[in-house]
């Protein structure tokens, strides 16, 4: 926390938000979807495209909060499998935006100690794009601050199929195909995002109540929090008042919340009903 206190001036707003947050609560894995891009333009009256190119200041902003909070991943939905359906003008911007971000941000990300790495269906990327992504990932390779998880052609039930697929496949070399067992454990071994804790919070953008195929598997027992603030507009104020929402709650997983403590020294013994005590004696 104090790393985030450094660069914040005392009294100002986002300072006093960032000092009601408990370090020892903090999500150790927040997955954004980043939403809200194309209707921030529209409502200037701009092409779909300043849109995206205005999202790529809330990403540095973001991975740079959660990096002086100290979170340990952060997982952001770029690019979804569905994503080819929309204009090629559009998905080919978006490819120059990311290769721009990555060349950019590249010195930032060395200097912080963060690590990138990406997830979905990657070899259907364009060479040159797929290229520079394997480069970015191979330099902060060795880096142990922040992981950030870029799912670009990315979708949920993509990766549970492609785990599957794996595990049948090395169930098939190794000969063990017909005792072969599925179980949560096997299954989340072989995700792309195996090497990480699942997420503890999901924040989505821009008011949509919906998950559109991110994280089916992991996000099973995630927080949600669902702000209207567009993409392009979203702020480290709007990511610290996330995470203040998300200490607030009891994440019980299933179970009971913990009973509040009693303490007795501070109790009088409960009155006894004498008369109640004697007649369940005698029936």
């Amino acid at each position: 926390m104090n790393a985030l206190l450094e660069v914040l001036q005392p009294g100002e707003p986002d300072w006093e938000l960032a000092r009601t947050i408990d370090p020892d609560r903090l999500p150790a894995h927040i997955a954004i979807i980043m939403d809200g891009n194309g209707r921030w333009a529209g409502r200037r009256r701009l092409p779909r495209v300043a849109g995206h190119q205005a999202g790529v200041g809330p990403v540095r902003n973001t991975v740079e909060t959660c990096g002086r909070l100290g979170v340990k991943v952060l997982t952001l939905y770029a690019f979804s499998v569905e994503n080819w359906k929309r204009p090629r003008a559009e998905v080919e911007t978006l490819w120059r935006l990311l290769r721009y971000y990555l060349r950019q941000e590249l010195p930032e990300l060395q200097k912080n100690d963060v690590r990138l790495q990406a997830i979905g269906r990657l070899d259907a990327l364009p060479a040159p794009v797929r290229k520079e992504l394997e480069a970015a990932v191979e330099a902060t390779s060795s880096n142990r601050g922040l992981l950030v998880n870029l799912a670009i052609n990315y979708g949920g039930r993509a990766e549970i199929i492609d785990a599957v697929n794996a595990i049948l496949e090395g169930a098939r070399l190794d000969g063990s195909i017909s005792s072969l067992k599925l179980d949560e454990e096997l299954i989340a071994s072989n995700l792309y995002t195996a090497s990480c804790p699942d997420p503890d919070l999901l924040i989505r953008t821009s008011g949509e109540m919906r998950i559109s195929n991110f994280l089916l598997w992991q996000i099973a027992y995630a927080e949600l929090y669902v702000t209207g603030t567009l993409w392009p507009d979203f702020t480290r104020r709007d990511l610290l008042e996330a995470i203040v929402e998300y200490q607030k709650r009891d994440r019980r997983y299933g179970g009971l919340s913990a009973p509040p403590q009693r303490h007795e020294s501070a109790e009088l013994p409960p009155k006894r009903n004498e008369a109640l005590i004697e007649a369940l004696r005698l029936s």
